[in-house]
C-alpha cells in the first residue's frame, strides 16, 4: 500500500494480494483518522460481502471468489469503544457483467484498489442499538 495526504484527503493505493479492511485500518491508525468517507475502484479476486436481514437481524454473508472488478466501493469511518470502525459497502461485476453487492467483511486485491479518503475534522462515535440491531452513529 502507498498512500499521500492532500489537504483533508488520503489518495491510496492499496497492492495485489492485500486486504482492503486491513489496510484502511493501518492508514487510520496511523493517521489518528477520526472520521471520513471513502470511495474506490479496483479489482479483487476473493470478496466476502454481507446482507443485515433487518427483521430477523440476523447477518447472512458470501464469500465470492474469481475474477471480479470492483465497480464501487463506498463507505465511512468512524470510532467505536475508541477503536477505528469501517462501515463500507462494495459493488463487484463478474466476466458476464453480473453484479454483486453488499457490506463488506474482506476484500483481498487481485491487481490495484485505489481508494480516497476524504478526513471529516469531528469525532463520530457509534454505539450499539439494541431496537435496530447495529452500531449507530452517536451524536
Amino acid at each position: 500500500m502507498k498512500y499521500i495526504k492532500s489537504g483533508s484527503k488520503y489518495v491510496i493505493r492499496i497492492d495485489k494480494g492485500e486486504e482492503v479492511l486491513e489496510q484502511l485500518k493501518k492508514i487510520c491508525t496511523d493517521n489518528n483518522i477520526k472520521a471520513g468517507s471513502i470511495t474506490g475502484i479496483g479489482a479483487t479476486d476473493r470478496v466476502k460481502v454481507g446482507l443485515f436481514n433487518t427483521i430477523t437481524k440476523e447477518y447472512l454473508s458470501k464469500e465470492l471468489i474469481g475474477s471480479y472488478e470492483i465497480t464501487s466501493l463506498i463507505g465511512n469511518i468512524s470510532r467505536m469503544n475508541n477503536e477505528v470502525y469501517l462501515h463500507i459497502h462494495i459493488g463487484i461485476s463478474d466476466e458476464n457483467m453480473n453484479v454483486y453487492g453488499g457490506h463488506l467483511n474482506h476484500c483481498y486485491i487481485s491487481a490495484t484498489c485505489e481508494l480516497i479518503i476524504d478526513e471529516i475534522e469531528e469525532d463520530l462515535d457509534r454505539k450499539f442499538n439494541k431496537e435496530i440491531g447495529l452500531n449507530l452513529y452517536e451524536f
